[in-house]
């Protein structure tokens, strides 16, 4: 019978603890380096691009051109008073939630499609005898666009859905409340691409706010105009009044 040298018996587990050592060592840099990629690549919240990596046109349009002509236009002392759309809200309400109970699931639906994201329902604060309403019970959808989505949502305001109004002539000019937010009426959802006039259960109407950063109502009225909102003319205006 062969005797087992104690050297056999030595060298293989310092061979195989060198290599796990040079193979954890070797395991372990990738991630650390990836590790502090990952904290000097990253964003903040607000500058994400929306999904398919690329900046919505209006963003970008906004950035390049309508900045350096609103300063021009109101000799702004320093580049951060410019005014800028802070976010773009969305409300529905939905009376008739209390009797159908699929008003609110079609609503939902609807506006997620219209906005690229889920809204929420709104519920009642108090309890109205009259109305047979109770507290909690959800009586409206709302739905807050930041960021891209509230740029690529203009976009589509401005150029797509606006235009497709029958007898459309315009939105009005002094739909301000004085602080420089406009608040729009839209009849109805279906002037939207993404709704199927075929698979809706009933026309309904909401209202859009846009939050802007102007002073006054007439920044917030030249920026809306520079970005595209189809303002009624003035002429045309006048010519209703006389």
């Amino acid at each position: 019978m062969q005797e087992v040298q104690p050297t056999d018996r030595v060298e293989e587990p310092e061979e195989s603890t060198e290599s796990n050592e040079e193979e954890t060592q070797e395991a372990s840099s990738p991630g650390q380096s990836d590790q502090g990629k990952a904290t000097k690549e990253k964003k903040p919240r607000g500058s994400r691009p929306a999904r398919g990596g690329e900046r919505p046109r209006l963003l970008l349009r906004y950035r390049d051109e309508l900045m350096a002509q609103m300063n021009q236009e109101f000799s702004y002392g320093n580049i951060m008073e410019t005014p800028r759309v802070q976010k773009v809200v969305i409300n529905v309400g939905l009376g008739e939630a209390l009797t159908n109970a699929r008003a609110m699931e079609a609503t939902l639906h609807d506006i997620g499609m219209i906005t690229g994201q889920r809204p929420v329902a709104t519920k009642a604060k108090r309890s109205v005898a009259t109305f047979k309403l109770r507290e909690g019970q959800a009586i409206g959808v709302m739905a807050t666009l930041r960021g891209d989505r509230m740029y690529i949502f203009l976009d589509k305001l401005f150029n797509t859905a606006l235009p497709r109004i029958r007898d459309f002539r315009g939105v009005s000019r002094s739909a301000f409340d004085g602080r420089g937010n406009y608040s729009l009426g839209i009849r109805e959802q279906i002037v939207f691409p993404e709704i199927d006039y075929n698979q809706i259960d009933k026309l309904r109407g909401f209202q859009v706010n846009i939050i802007t950063s102007a002073k006054t109502d007439q920044e917030a009225l030249r920026l809306l105009e520079l970005m595209g909102m189809p303002f009624t003319r003035i002429q045309e205006r006048e010519a209703v009044h006389a």
